[in-house]
């Protein structure tokens, strides 16, 4: 591996991929970690994704970078299930394959659901994060209701029709409907502006969106938009976050149509950190 010089944030640096089972509370997650004495920076996914979806970003970014990736909980094709599905258990995940890589300080990158475990992990350890990227999420707006939490419920029970027969392929979950719905119904808990307001004006370190446009699967009319637009607030309020980049690309396909603007947000942010060291 091309080798950006020797790396302080990393107790572990081989220069060869990992790949393996990292145990945590009751389960085990699947992770990759490509060793090296780069910038290591940790990959966190969307609500009921994959580690796969990082490649192009990775792509992008090449070898000088340490990247580590993983599957969440009852995600992919190996992470085990778990009887704990809560966003607090997925921040908790971070710092145990982090721990498990022997990583002392990341740079953190969420898309979507990831985006909030970013931001609150970067809030709550700013010794420890070089920086964060927030791919589309993260956006605080009270967009949940009681008609909205039926909505989640009864898309959850209508795809658990067929989900069953893609999970041997590690596309969706290993959890049942109820199970999905309740998380995505707690994330619109945890997006309330009273909830994810504070923790990101708590952010002391580098903190850069990636914005998509439009919409996607399950939004209707500009419902995303007006999410989007909270942002605004966002950056006024806290110095250390700002807008990298809007792109064409919509919520689902962000990832892979504009993965170089991603891989340029995660540049800037770690040039921010070393400018500030």
């Amino acid at each position: 591996m091309t080798k950006n010089g020797t790396s302080s944030t990393s107790t572990s640096s081989t220069g060869s991929t990992w790949t393996g089972m990292v145990p945590v509370d009751d389960t085990a997650l699947a992770v990759t970690d490509t060793g090296g004495g780069g910038i290591p920076v940790v990959y966190l996914n969307g609500q009921f994704a994959t580690q796969g979806y990082w490649g192009r970003v990775i792509a992008e970014l090449g070898p000088e970078w340490r990247h580590i990736t993983y599957d969440e909980r009852a995600r992919g094709r190996k992470s085990k299930r778990s009887a704990d599905y809560s966003f607090e258990a997925a921040v908790r995940d971070v710092d145990a394959v982090l721990a498990a890589r022997g990583v002392e300080r990341a740079l953190v990158v969420g898309w979507s659901y990831g985006a909030f475990v970013a931001a609150h992990w970067a809030a709550r350890n700013p010794e420890r994060a070089l920086g964060a990227v927030l791919v589309d999420g993260a956006q605080p707006h009270d967009w949940l209701d009681e008609a909205m939490e039926q909505r989640i419920r009864k898309t959850f029970r209508r795809l658990n029709l067929f989900m069953p027969l893609l999970r041997p392929t590690g596309l969706t979950p290993r959890m049942n409907a109820g199970q999905l719905a309740e998380s995505n119904i707690e994330l619109g808990r945890i997006a309330r502006e009273r909830e994810l307001g504070p923790v990101l004006d708590s952010i002391t370190v580098p903190a850069r969106y990636v914005v998509a446009s439009g919409t996607s699967l399950g939004s209707k009319g500009d419902e995303q938009e007006q999410i989007r637009a909270s942002l605004d607030g966002v950056v006024a309020r806290n110095a250390h976050i700002k807008i990298s980049a809007k792109v064409a690309s919509n919520h689902g396909a962000i990832l892979k149509k504009d993965a170089p603007a991603v891989a340029d947000a995660v540049r800037e942010v770690a040039a921010l950190d070393r400018d500030r060291r």
